[in-house]
């Protein structure tokens, strides 16, 4: 085995999201419902002839909605992992399909943090890291805005002192 092959042993990444990403999806969902609620209603009360066919699907959300507001965020919290070492960056996300990422740090291009507007009022951040993969960026979610911006300057500096590129 190789000392590279020896670094990137396949494991899971060590870090839990912040605590403030439970409330970043709760929000996201409870607006996606609200809207969806919203809308099926708004029709339901405006276009008469159009009852029969918007009356199921605005049952089927009014009723499902709670429930996947109430179930999708701690379950996303308990499955998504981060890190971030010398030698890679660690990721593992997803709901029902599980995704389990690890980019060596030759393989980065570009490092990035975003806030939307939600995450901004929740002091949370998304790092993006660009590979050179066909299979995309890996995005790790929730973050606390300060632990984004030092993993982004650390990914950085690591990549500017790795010679070459795995591409």
């Amino acid at each position: 085995m190789t000392r590279t092959a020896a670094v990137l042993r396949l494991r899971p990444p060590r870090h839990r999201v912040e605590r403030r990403a439970v409330g970043w999806w709760a929000l996201r969902a409870l607006l996606g419902t609200a809207i969806l609620v919203g809308g099926l209603g708004t029709g339901y009360a405006l276009a008469e002839p159009a009852r029969p066919w918007l009356g199921p699907p605005l049952l089927a959300a009014a009723l499902l909605g709670p429930a996947y507001l109430l179930v999708t965020p701690p379950w996303r919290y308990r499955v998504h992992r981060w890190e971030t070492t010398e030698a890679a960056v660690y990721a593992a996300s997803g709901w029902f399909v599980r995704e389990w990422r690890v980019a060596p740090i030759s393989r980065i291009q570009t490092v990035d943090t975003t806030r939307g507007p939600l995450e901004q009022l929740l002091g949370l951040a998304t790092l993006a890291v660009t590979t050179a993969s066909a299979h995309g960026t890996i995005h790790i979610v929730g973050l606390d805005q300060q632990v984004a911006r030092e993993a982004a300057r650390h990914l950085t500096a690591l990549t500017e002192a790795t010679p070459g590129d795995a591409t």
